[in-house]
């Protein structure tokens, strides 16, 4: 018992290193995308701006878009808070549905402008994979939670935020491209924006079976059998 109570004790403190580990994740993920935002939402706050190029005739299903993405890319951190689940439950839904509109709104703006698109049919289908995803597993995790299955809703909404992230990867992950002497083509444009999504998943995947390997392992034995071997 006192061995027990004993790690008990230690359970807080053997998390601190997990807990500012994510801290510090949060943190530099908020502040790319704060970084992000300002930077690719500044540059259409004008209609004379040169940004606009061939978005003009189609700048409604841009400002589709963009707002709908806005809304996920604020409210998706909001939702991983566990306090606010806990403590205020309905907002949690309420932020949900908002940030669940707010998606729906994005993926048709980027519908019409896939649809209307003069770029290359790899860029276009890239961005259609990229739309099929973020809404396959909004749905999968809704119809998770419809079915009260808070599990695989944590999941499925965890992937959708990871897809959420896609353009901001992509941001990143051009200019490194270039850097490093590829040239800006079709090709690899269309290749960067695959991975700006397929590889964000498979390190949630990577991560949260890591994690689930370590809770395992940090579990102490269980002792049903020596009591069931006691009360023999």
């Amino acid at each position: 018992m006192t061995g027990n109570a004993a790690r008990t004790r230690r359970s807080p403190r053997s998390r601190l290193p997990l807990r500012l580990t994510w801290a510090a994740l949060w943190l530099l993920l908020g502040f790319v995308s704060l970084e992000f935002l300002l930077a690719a939402y500044g540059k259409y706050r004008h209609l004379d701006s040169a940004a606009y190029g061939m978005f003009m005739t189609r700048r409604s299903w841009l400002w589709l878009h963009l707002a709908g993405g806005l809304t996920t890319v604020l409210l998706g951190p909001v939702q991983f808070l566990t306090q606010l689940r806990l403590r205020s439950p309905r907002l949690h839904r309420l932020a949900g549905r908002v940030y669940l509109v707010g998606l729906l709104v994005a993926a048709i703006g980027a519908t019409g402008l896939i649809a209307t698109s003069p770029a290359p049919f790899a860029i276009r289908l890239a961005f259609a994979a990229t739309a099929l995803a973020w809404l396959t597993t909004a749905l999968t995790g809704l119809i998770a939670i419809r079915r009260r299955d808070v599990d695989r809703h944590r999941r499925w909404m965890t992937r959708n935020y990871a897809v959420t992230l896609a353009p901001i990867i992509f941001r990143l992950s051009l200019p490194v491209a270039i850097a490093s002497g590829l040239a800006p083509s079709p090709t690899l444009i269309a290749t960067l924006l695959w991975c700006s999504w397929i590889v964000p998943l498979l390190a949630c995947e990577t991560v949260r079976r890591v994690a689930g390997m370590a809770r395992s392992l940090s579990r102490p034995p269980s002792t049903d059998g020596a009591a069931l071997a006691d009360t023999r």
